[in-house]
C-alpha cells in the first residue's frame, strides 16, 4: 500500500518503517528534557535519521500518565522551529503529534506531512479532521479513552472506535485511505489490556495500516523489573511480535537497534524466491 501527504510517498508493504521519536518536551517519560532546544533537538532528528529512521515524530506536550498540559502557544512555539530546520536539512517524512488541530495546522504550513493524533480525531469536532482534509495529509488515528475499564470486548471496543474515526474523516471531507491505526498500547489500557490487544493484534489489520507504540512502555517494565532506558531489548521483543502480526510502521526512540533488528525480520516477512 502507498501512501502519499504533502509531497512525500512511502510504500507500506516492502518493509517495515521506522518512526524515531523526537519529544521537544521537559516531561516525557523516557526523554523528557534532553532535546528541548533547536540545536539538540536537530542534532538528535540527524542520529536518527542516519540510524535508519523513515519517520520523525515531533512532539511539543507530553502524553505519558500524569502530563501537565501546556497552552497551545507553548506547544507550537516547541515544535515549529525543530520542523521548519528539519523540513529544510533532512530528508524524511515529518510526523507531529498532536491533538489540537491548531497545532497540527501550523506543522503542516512548516513542513510537516503527517499528522499523529493520539485521540484518533476525537478530541474536538471534527476539526482536526477538517484540517487534514484541507491538506490532504495522512494521519495516524490511535485509540485512547480516559478509562481503563472495558465494559466489552476489549478488541470490540477498539473497533468501535476506529469506526467512529472513520465516521469523523469521512464527514469532514477526510478520504479513509488516509488513515492509518494506532491500537493505543499504554493509552487507556492497564497491564492486562496491553498484553491482550498484543496477543489479538491480527484481528485489527483489516480496518487500515497499524502502527505500534511500544517503545519503553510501563508494561515492558514491569516484566523486566527495569527502568524506561534500560527496556530496549523488551521493546525490540515486542515489536518484532506485532510486525510478525502485520504492524506495518514501529514508533521507537532506539532506531539503530530496530534497524538491525529489521535487517532479519524484514528479510523473512518480506522473503520472495524471486529475490
Amino acid at each position: 500500500m502507498t501512501f502519499s501527504s504533502q509531497g512525500k510517498t512511502f510504500i507500506l508493504n516492502k518493509e517495515t518503517l521506522i518512526m524515531g521519536i523526537l519529544n521537544v518536551t521537559p516531561d516525557s517519560f523516557s526523554d523528557g528534557g534532553k532535546f528541548n532546544s533547536i540545536d539538540l533537538a536537530f542534532e538528535h532528528a540527524k542520529i536518527l535519521v542516519a540510524q535508519g529512521a523513515h519517520i520523525i515524530d515531533i512532539g511539543g506536550q507530553s502524553t505519558r500518565p500524569g502530563h501537565e498540559e501546556v497552552d497551545l502557544t507553548t506547544e507550537i512555539n516547541r515544535v515549529i522551529p525543530i520542523i521548519k530546520k528539519i523540513s529544510k536539512e533532512l530528508d524524511c517524512i515529518i510526523s507531529i503529534d498532536t491533538y489540537r488541530a491548531e497545532v497540527a495546522e501550523a506543522a503542516i504550513k512548516a513542513g510537516a506531512h503527517i499528522i499523529n493524533d493520539v485521540w484518533g480525531l476525537q478530541k474536538d469536532n471534527g476539526e482536526m479532521a477538517q484540517i487534514a482534509a484541507k491538506y490532504n495529509c495522512v494521519v495516524i488515528a490511535m485509540h485512547n479513552q480516559d478509562s481503563k475499564i472495558y465494559e466489552e470486548d476489549i478488541i470490540l471496543s477498539i473497533k468501535k472506535f476506529f469506526k467512529k474515526t472513520f465516521e469523523i474523516a469521512e464527514k469532514n471531507g477526510l478520504n479513509p485511505n488516509k488513515i492509518i491505526i494506532d491500537p493505543g498500547i499504554g493509552f487507556g489500557k492497564g497491564y492486562d489490556e496491553n498484553i491482550e490487544v498484543l496477543n489479538r493484534l491480527k484481528e485489527l489489520n483489516f480496518i487500515a495500516p497499524i502502527l505500534l507504540g511500544v517503545s519503553k512502555k510501563g508494561f515492558i517494565g514491569k516484566d523486566l523489573n527495569l527502568n524506561p532506558n534500560d527496556r530496549v531489548e523488551g521493546t525490540i521483543a515486542v515489536n518484532t511480535l506485532g510486525i510478525l502480526n502485520g504492524a506495518k510502521i514501529i514508533r521507537v526512540h532506539n532506531v539503530l537497534e530496530h534497524k538491525k533488528a529489521l535487517s532479519i525480520i524484514d528479510k523473512i516477512i518480506y522473503y520472495s524466491k524471486s529475490n
